[in-house]
């Protein structure tokens, strides 16, 4: 039993020693047929010592002469069997700077990655199982497989900044307007500037000098909160709709509604006419928006696509000619004549509650729980997100001279830069005497058309009038702004 114990040893190392020897002539074989054409390239400091061990293994030398003569075929032929001729024998070694720049310029190899990879999957196993983790983590491994040190931090380009923000006035409360009985929901100035309109919880709409404050007139017919109120700039007529599902033209004339646009199935959000034909849009409960023919009270168009709720309807001249945001948290841009949908912007993660478009760019901006985002028409492509409002924004307003102002359900109003995106005011007036605090809301908000004052609707039943601080100076308010790396989440 010995004997045969000892013959059973000899023969094992006999055969592992065998499997050495093959396998090393393997790996001989298999570095000079894949990295043969290449070993008579100089290597990176870094690499020198890793290098040295294989090139002894293979008895190869590199030579310290700038020129060296090749022969033989190229080491990389434009085709089989290409031998070199006497101008491309000689070649001038790369300096090691050219190397280095080289080298960082390449993606990482195919090795690379899965020694990445399997370190990752080694230290998760390691993981699950509860015992130390003995492998490095993928980072580490990452830049152990890099070469390590700090040369890899040059991989990273330079990340953007934001430039810096025009400065803005800051603005200031200037009055508020009591005198609805409920939540004040909408706001629109009237062409003329002399007036705005204010539709609310209390079923009325009323009419409200723009230079006084003083109450002017008051409506009544709806029998639900009154969700939206337009003033044509085509035509001596207000429009108004509400929960009670009805949209009505009223003849400011006659102080009379004169006409009804029937087909929504439930409560209708907002509306928004069109600048230069005699067309309203509306959006519903029902996630459907209508068009309308304001002379005829014909229905259009249905513009079906959304999944829930339309909350919001913006109109244009130019192509989209219709915008809108549904609780579905898309936004979606029609084609007017044909009634569909040119493209879905799909890119908020909230309901989309407003829409507002500048002025005087061919871009807008949307207001939902998650961001406020700015696209660009006419086919919706992202520019940048807008964040720091944490709330249900309610409403946008944007005048000419690029300042953005969100308002929000829990009432903060915060004021941006448009084109920088920075925030460069906040503002949360408190609720009116006999109000509480959680009636602290921003349900609608819009500048005149002076873009001098701008105006809030409030859920503690008032209008409130801001004006930008006449006092205020580049000195006194400055731009609390930092070259910060700007961040532009797709998402």
């Amino acid at each position: 039993l010995k004997r045969t114990h000892d013959m059973f040893v000899s023969d094992h190392a006999k055969s592992v020693a065998m499997d050495d020897e093959s396998f090393k002539i393997k790996m001989d074989v298999k570095l000079k047929a894949d990295y043969g054409a290449v070993l008579h390239m100089p290597v990176l400091k870094e690499g020198k010592d890793r290098v040295s061990q294989r090139e002894q293994t293979l008895h190869f030398t590199l030579s310290d002469d700038p020129e060296y003569l090749i022969t033989g075929t190229h080491a990389y032929p434009s085709g089989p069997g290409v031998a070199l001729t006497a101008d491309t024998k000689m070649h001038r070694n790369p300096s090691e700077g050219g190397i280095h720049s080289m080298a960082l310029a390449l993606p990482p190899s195919q090795a690379r990655q899965d020694a990445s990879r399997t370190a990752s999957s080694i230290s998760d196993i390691h993981r699950h199982a509860g015992g130390a983790e003995r492998s490095h983590p993928p980072s580490t491994a990452m830049s152990l497989m890099e070469g390590g040190g700090t040369r890899n931090s040059s991989l990273m380009r330079k990340a953007p900044t934001m430039p810096k923000p025009q400065w803005h006035p800051p603005w200031k409360l200037f009055r508020v307007i009591s005198g609805h009985l409920g939540w004040v929901r909408s706001i629109a100035v009237e062409p003329g500037n002399q007036w705005f309109v204010t539709g609310s919880a209390d079923r009325t709409i009323k009419i409200w000098d723009l230079a006084s404050g003083k109450l002017k007139l008051s409506l009544t017919g709806h029998i639900s909160t009154v969700r939206g109120v337009a003033v044509s700039s085509r035509s001596p007529y207000l429009f108004s709709c509400g929960e009670d599902k009805q949209v009505k033209c009223w003849d400011l004339e006659y102080n009379k509604v004169i006409r009804h646009y029937h087909g929504h199935l439930s409560a209708v959000y907002d509306l928004d006419l069109h600048p230069t034909i005699d067309v309203l849009v509306t959006c519903s409960r029902d996630a459907t928006a209508r068009v309308w023919d304001i002379r005829t009270k014909a229905n259009v168009h249905t513009l079906t696509g959304h999944t829930n709720t339309v909350a919001t309807v913006r109109c244009q001249a130019a192509e989209p000619q219709i915008i809108t945001g549904s609780h579905d948290s898309t936004i979606r841009l029609w084609d007017l004549i044909a009634g569909k949908t040119r493209a879905t912007l799909t890119n908020h993660k909230k309901s989309v509650r407003t829409i507002v478009q500048h002025p005087r760019q061919y871009t807008f901006a949307s207001g939902s729980a998650d961001n406020i985002k700015q696209w660009m028409f006419p086919d919706g492509n992202f520019i940048q997100n807008l964040s720091g409002h944490n709330a249900i924004i309610n409403t946008l307003a944007v005048n000419s001279d690029g300042v953005l102002v969100s308002g929000a359900d829990n009432g903060t109003i915060h004021m941006w830069d448009w084109r920088t995106g920075y925030n460069f005011q906040r503002i949360h007036a408190a609720v009116q005497p006999g109000s509480l605090d959680s009636e602290s809301g921003i349900f609608a908000c819009m500048f005149d058309h002076s873009e001098s004052r701008l105006i809030t609707a409030e859920a503690d039943k008032t209008i409130k009038v801001y004006k930008e601080d006449d006092m205020a100076t580049e000195e006194s308010h400055p731009i609390n702004w930092k070259p910060e790396i700007l961040k532009r989440k797709r998402f």
